[in-house]
């Protein structure tokens, strides 16, 4: 019995111990495990961290080109080759195209991969875009519509973005219209149309007759050059209307252009009139005659200088200054110069024709300007030619005709 006891008695250790040893084993085996598995870990997040010192994280987006785990160089490389780094605006559509190999820089590409930079890979996602086009996008949708009224003596037209520049592209800040023909084809079809420099038209005379005169230095026509470039300006800076009297020119002493707005074919109802048929001359303010003149000389009409025509110019004219006194200075038939003074001189070409008194004349009979006319000028007596002078002004009109 008492070993029956004592069997019993141990029993109870034995398995305690044996618990014992199997947590103590587990133990071992987890402790094991957790530093296999820490190091397996540790290792992992070194090589990962690795990676992201060289690599983009999985979620980089750079001018629309996914550039995931990919590295400067190839990213920059990728980016190159796919992405899009012009606009373009034809008809009313902004169209995104490559127009270079070279989208982007290494550099450029280096600052994103900075600015994305993690120490471990992270699933946030990044998008940087073209700002540069994505501007020139915005620019040209903000174009896209406009247009410009031009207004020229009265007359009206429009000018639409998508008619007269159909293809526009930004670049470097600014707008550019690479084929100005359908502008410059319209302006200079308008100019045919409105101008009146060298244009010829039916002209009533003092005696109630009409005839065909013609423009020579008189008028104005529109600077189409300078035109086109208002309307580029117009258009960039949304600009709606546009003054026609900004952007014309003539010929002669003023570049500016003479008779503009005026009616009656931009001659207006104060200028002066001379006859070299009849030898006359007369002046009309505000559509009335004021002055009248039955004896004037005009230049030699069968007499030439150097193979030099001498008749007075026929065509519209005008008064290019007033000047008093004055020295007219030329050459005399036999080549030898002349000077002499005048009290009031009034050029009406760059060639030196004018309006002068003549003290030295002797012959003022009707046929004078035939054999012994002047130069090419209009010679008045010295009593008429203060009347002349108080009537007439600077760029008004003078048709001379036969």
């Amino acid at each position: 019995m008492n070993n029956k006891n004592i069997e019993k008695n141990t029993h109870p250790t034995n398995n305690y111990r044996k618990w014992l040893i199997g947590i103590l084993i587990c133990l071992v085996i987890v402790l094991i495990a957790w530093l296999v598995v820490g190091y397996i870990q540790s290792k992992r997040n070194a090589e990962a961290e690795k990676f992201n010192a060289s690599h983009f994280n999985s979620n980089v987006v750079i001018y629309n080109v996914p550039v995931g785990k990919l590295t400067v160089k190839k990213a920059t490389a990728k980016i190159n080759e796919k992405a899009k780094n012009s606009a373009v605006l034809k008809g009313d559509e902004v169209i995104l195209k490559k127009n270079s190999d070279k989208v982007i820089t290494n550099k450029k590409v280096q600052s994103y991969f900075e600015e994305q930079h993690t120490r471990y890979p992270s699933r946030k996602k990044w998008n940087f875009q073209n700002t540069e086009l994505l501007k020139a996008k915005e620019k040209l949708n903000q174009i896209k519509d406009r247009q410009v009224k031009y207004t020229v003596n009265g007359k009206s037209f429009v000018f639409k973005r998508s008619e007269i520049f159909p293809t526009v592209t930004y670049e470097n800040d600014k707008y550019v219209f690479s084929d100005t023909k359908i502008l410059a084809n319209k302006i200079s079809s308008i100019n045919k149309e409105v101008s009146t420099l060298h244009k010829s038209y039916d002209f009533q005379l003092p005696n109630g007759q009409v005839t065909k005169v013609k423009n020579e230095s008189y008028g104005w026509a529109i600077n189409e050059k300078k035109l086109v470039a208002a309307v580029e300006n117009a258009l960039v800076n949304n600009t709606q209307e546009l003054n026609g009297k900004n952007y014309i020119y003539g010929e002669g002493f003023s570049t500016y252009g003479t008779g503009y707005g005026l009616s009656n074919n931009g001659i207006g109802n104060s200028y002066i009139v001379v006859s070299l048929t009849d030898q006359k001359l007369w002046i009309y303010k505000n559509g009335k005659c004021v002055v009248t003149l039955n004896t004037i000389v005009t230049g030699t009409v069968e007499t030439k200088i150097a193979h030099k025509n001498l008749e007075t110019p026929t065509g519209v004219w005008y008064i290019q200054y007033k000047e008093s006194p004055s020295v007219l200075k030329g050459t005399n038939d036999d080549g030898s110069k002349y000077s002499v003074d005048v009290k009031y001189w009034m050029p009406f070409t760059l060639t030196g024709c004018g309006f002068h008194d003549n003290s030295w004349r002797k012959n003022w009979s009707k046929t004078a300007y035939l054999n012994d006319g002047s130069y090419g000028c209009v010679n008045l007596k010295p009593n008429d030619a203060p009347k002349v002078w108080n009537n007439i002004e600077k760029n008004e009109a003078v048709i001379i005709y036969k």
